[in-house]
């Protein structure tokens, strides 16, 4: 077994709650962690054997274009496409964050965190 991170997927998306939110977007950052059994790709050194981070950057960036009000719609429709398009992931970890969120404070970031398995 073993694990891939994805970390720092920057996208400009508008998700929330706001009609602001939606019209002007906000920028967002995703990172992701899928665990696998990597023995063959370490040895084969192909990439059809191991989880491609193209196709998961490709997945992240999709999904992400389509606005949703919450954090969590949006998460966890990610890992829903990593579990039913990559067959050899066997859970994934993400977490999304929304930086510099409106919430009248200084605030960095708020971040959801969801995780999945088979």
């Amino acid at each position: 077994m073993g694990k891939i991170t994805v970390n720092n997927i920057r996208v400009h998306s508008n998700h929330g709650c706001l009609k602001e939110e939606k019209l002007i977007g906000s920028d967002y950052r995703v990172d992701l962690e899928v665990s696998a059994d990597l023995s063959k790709p370490a040895v084969s050194d192909r990439l059809s054997e191991t989880v491609d981070y193209v196709h998961l950057n490709n997945i992240v960036k999709e999904e992400m274009a389509i606005p949703s009000k919450l954090l969590e719609n949006v998460a966890q429709r990610i890992l829903n496409r990593i579990l039913s398009e990559i067959e050899t992931v066997n859970s994934a970890e993400i977490t999304v964050s929304k930086i510099n969120p409106p919430i009248g404070g200084d605030v960095e970031s708020v971040s959801v965190k969801i995780k999945n398995s088979r």
